[in-house]
């Protein structure tokens, strides 16, 4: 797997430190935050957009892009663009899918067919030096960027 044209890194995020821990460690670049998988319909666009606004301000200046899941519910990426999210994840097989593009091209924000390759923070203790420099490196890589999903070794 590659990174897709056009986004920094990414890094699937379950919470505040997560997060922080991203930006914290962000290069130049930036870092797409990524929600959960699914994440839209369980924990919601408010939460997640919160989440995305305070780590933010906590780290100002940091290029970031965020990206809620809303796995394969389209009236939950509607939601999700109706609360102000501008980049969604839905699946491309979800029924509704081009009408939910559309919506997304309507206002100005990004409809992604599947989920982007992403280190996930939740399979990593960033209190651990090694899975911290795992982070910094995944951070700095151009492409490829393979086994982005295995947990920490």
């Amino acid at each position: 797997m590659t990174a897709r044209p056009g986004f920094p890194p990414a890094v699937t995020v379950h919470g505040l430190a997560g997060a922080c821990a991203a930006l914290a460690a962000a290069g130049p670049r930036g870092v797409l935050l990524l929600s959960a998988p699914g994440a839209g319909g369980f924990a919601g666009p408010a939460w997640f957009l919160g989440m995305i606004a305070a780590a933010a301000a906590a780290h100002p200046g940091i290029p970031l892009q965020a990206a809620l899941d809303c796995a394969d519910a389209p009236g939950t990426a509607l939601a999700a663009l109706r609360a102000g999210a501008r980049l969604v994840v839905l699946d491309h097989d979800s029924p509704g899918y081009a009408a939910v593009a559309a919506a997304a091209a309507e206002i100005g924000a990004r409809l992604l067919p599947a989920r982007p390759p992403s280190l996930d923070l939740g399979r990593v203790d960033l209190r651990r030096r090694d899975d911290l420099a795992r982070l910094v490196a995944w951070l700095a890589m151009e492409a490829p960027q393979d086994g982005a999903t295995s947990p920490a070794a």
